[in-house]
């Protein structure tokens, strides 16, 4: 046999032996094609999604209505916002209106606020984009801020002793104080308030100063007199606390506790609160803000930052923030991350928690069976976080920064003289008007559930 023909037959046997050709071989079985996993989505939005009332289980009249209490002329209202579902449902944004306006002119006691023009061009119209103010309401976040750190094992635990990082604390009895207590207010430092006669930071001199948490807001340094506080002493008699003797461990508000917070922050992870904010919470949940500092040229960056309070950004974003609490920590593609610390916040069972309140909405057999999580801030600045609905409610006041001194977040209040103060003017309390709001942040959470259950 030829070379030629040899080889071609060698291979046709070796193709049938194969399967590789002739009309009695059989297909080999194809595996079914698996579709790609989907992408991550982010549950965490840059944009709210939107969806209409009555879509979302409301009754949208009685929503409505919910919504025009929180805008009263008299409430000092600047953005009200409902989410359910995490779904934008109602916004509502307005400037100051007509009757506030009488009422500021007519209680203030400066030339310049007396006359209607400075209200009208300070907190005229107001939208989405407007700046808002947290006073308070930063603690919460100081708060989340610390749980992070924590999570990234630069803090062992809330049961750590702050003294390992306020080392000024470790050689006399503040050694004993743990970040948990200062996240409680059950810190037992002594409250520090600025005094009128002295013109500096001192102990407070009576109660209604303290409770207020200190007026530290007056003063250049925020932070040294925070730090070298002594602790109060269990069963002294002290003119701010309650009833006029000191109790251990009792709560005690406290802008100082809050403070020292964002030290411990920043000698833990190395960074400034801000920056570290930045990094590891706004970031990761589109939020654009900005913290205000006091007012001196060295501490953590060009300032201390004002971790107690003052953090400005929009009522949009500051709903981002208790979406985040809702969803129970941050949602990334490998995982929930800070799930345990938000827990521990989640499930209080107290009025005051690691720097969140909460109120009983709903009671049965006089056991509470929907407790509301919420931040709170000076002249009504609220992040209200329902579970039991999956509602999530924010309420800011009107707001204007005052940047006269300079044009950084920088405080420098100067009493009475706005014109020279670099300042956090929100209405009416912030800007000395000797006026209350007509806005319960209970009343309008009652009426958003009402007009809820009207249609279920």
């Amino acid at each position: 046999m030829p070379r030629t023909i040899a080889l071609l037959v060698t291979a046709t046997l070796l193709l049938q032996a194969c399967g590789g050709g002739g009309s009695n071989s059989t297909p080999s079985p194809t595996s079914p094609s698996v579709p790609p996993p989907a992408p991550f989505e982010s549950p965490h939005p840059t944009m709210w999604e939107t969806r209409s009332a009555s879509d979302a289980g409301f009754n949208s009249a009685a929503l409505d209505t919910a919504l025009g209490y929180a805008m009263a002329d008299g409430s000092f209202t600047q953005a009200a916002l409902v989410i359910k579902g995490g779904k934008l449902i109602e916004e509502r944004y307005r400037g100051v209106a007509e009757g506030e306006v009488a009422s500021l002119t007519a209680l203030s006691s400066g030339a310049t606020t007396q006359d209607p023009a400075f209200w009208y061009d300070n907190y005229g119209s107001r939208d989405s984009e407007s700046p808002v103010t947290s006073w308070s309401t930063a603690k919460s976040f100081t708060s989340v801020l610390i749980g992070i750190a924590i999570d990234k094992n630069l803090i062992t635990s809330t049961d750590q002793p702050a003294s390992d990082f306020i080392t000024e604390w470790r050689s006399d009895a503040r050694a004993t104080v743990t970040i948990e207590q200062l996240l409680d207010m059950r810190s037992g430092l002594v409250p520090i308030c600025f005094l009128q006669n002295t013109g500096a930071l001192g102990e407070c001199v009576n109660g209604s100063d303290a409770a207020a948490g200190g007026n530290i807001v007056y003063d250049q340094d925020q932070m040294s007199a925070c730090i070298n506080r002594p602790l109060a002493v269990d069963g002294g008699a002290y003119p701010w606390a309650n009833g006029g003797v000191y109790t251990a461990n009792e709560f005690l508000y406290s802008n100082c506790d809050t403070q020292v917070l964002g030290e411990i922050l920043y000698r833990a992870t190395g960074q400034d609160p801000g920056t570290f904010a930045e990094a590891e919470l706004f970031e990761p949940l589109n939020i654009a803000a900005v913290w205000w500092r006091d007012n001196v040229e060295d501490g953590q960056a060009n300032g201390n930052y004002l971790s107690y309070c003052c953090l400005d950004s929009t009522a949009r974003d500051f709903a981002k923030f208790g979406y985040f609490m809702m969803l129970g920590g941050l949602e990334l593609e490998t995982g929930t991350q800070y799930a345990s610390y938000i827990s521990s916040v989640t499930s209080m069972s107290s009025f005051y928690d690691k720097q969140f309140w909460s109120f009983c909405a709903e009671t049965v057999n006089e056991e509470c069976v929907n407790r509301v999580i919420h931040t709170t801030g000076f002249d009504g600045q609220f992040i209200v976080i329902d579970f039991k609905n999956d509602l999530l409610i924010v309420r800011t006041s009107l707001y204007k920064p005052y940047l006269n001194f300079s044009d950084e977040r920088k405080m420098r209040l100067i009493p009475g003289l706005v014109a020279e103060s670099n300042w956090t003017g929100s209405l009416p309390s912030a800007m000395a008007i000797p006026i209350n709001s007509s806005f319960s942040i209970r009343e309008f959470h009652a009426q958003v559930v009402s007009a809820l259950t009207l249609d279920n």
